[in-house]
């Protein structure tokens, strides 16, 4: 497991939701494991506790890159098995396989750097932070987009996107124990997602379903996202705008813009990194 050069400081990571815009987490893992940024910590909304996920599993965020070019080939019909159960259209058998491919069977346990998954209980409201049985089941809850998806039963809560409560969750891993947090948010701002939407109006393209959904989430969440990151050290946001929610097949797109605002602030958070007497790995 990495440590922070033995000075007892641990670094954390906060990746957020964004449905197919979090791809760009990978960028920004690439970039921090090449710059030998040590990651102590985990902590993942939605698709940033499925990339948490993997990189928690194999420390090697070249290979989440190369299993990330199947969606690329994939699509998003790989996510997609329509049909209408109780709590949502789709009930997930297609996602869950596809998580199990990624992901297989493991504990939480027998990863390599702590992680946290958080979902929403959709009775209660209250913020559900997974860190012990089955990954793939937390990774699932924490996944589960409200309309789109059925929610995921556990420990006698029903669970869907975590993006609902905590969007980016700095919280969760300063209380897993982060002395220093890197935040990485990719929901676009209000100017941002508004000029997606009307590009494609203009294009004469009516907003989907997913994408009505996905709006709406900003919409709710927006200034959570934007609270959350300024309680981290250091906040990396990609410029994603761009990518639709549900565009899982532009995963190359993603990955560039999360490496390039990685880039970005390399230098501020080195002296950041320093400043705390945090040394790099390498």
């Amino acid at each position: 497991m990495n440590t922070a050069a033995g000075n007892g400081k641990k670094v954390g990571v906060a990746l957020g939701g964004g449905y197919a815009r979090g791809l760009a987490h990978i960028g920004v893992l690439e970039v921090l494991e090449r710059e030998g940024v040590p990651i102590d910590i985990i902590a993942g909304t939605s698709i940033g506790a499925l990339i948490g996920a993997l990189y928690a599993l194999q420390k090697d965020a070249g290979k989440l890159r190369e299993e990330a070019m199947l969606l690329d080939f994939m699509g998003t019909t790989a996510l997609v098995d329509l049909a209408f159960p109780k709590s949502g259209l789709m009930p997930g058998k297609r996602i869950t396989n596809l998580l199990r491919r990624f992901i297989g069977n493991v504990n939480f346990k027998e990863l390599n750097i702590p992680l946290s998954c958080v979902a929403t209980d959709i009775i209660s409201g209250d913020e559900v932070v997974l860190d012990s049985g089955s990954v793939l089941e937390a990774v699932r809850a924490s996944f589960s987009i409200p309309i789109i998806f059925t929610v995921v039963k556990s420990g006698g809560r029903y669970l869907v996107d975590g993006g609902l409560v905590n969007p980016v969750p700095v919280s969760v891993a300063r209380n897993m124990g982060a002395d220093f947090i890197i935040a990485v948010d990719v929901t676009p701002d209000k100017k941002d997602r508004a000029n997606y939407l009307t590009t494609r109006a203009e294009a004469g393209k009516e907003p989907t379903l997913f994408q009505v959904i996905a709006q709406s989430i900003y919409i709710s969440t927006y200034l959570t996202a934007k609270a959350s990151t300024e309680g981290a050290d250091i906040a990396i946001h990609p410029h994603v705008a761009h990518i639709g929610p549900s565009e899982f097949n532009r995963v190359r797109e993603c990955i560039l813009e999360g490496e390039l605002s990685a880039v970005d602030q390399v230098a501020h958070l080195k002296r950041h990194l320093a400043s705390a007497g945090i040394r790099l790995l390498k």
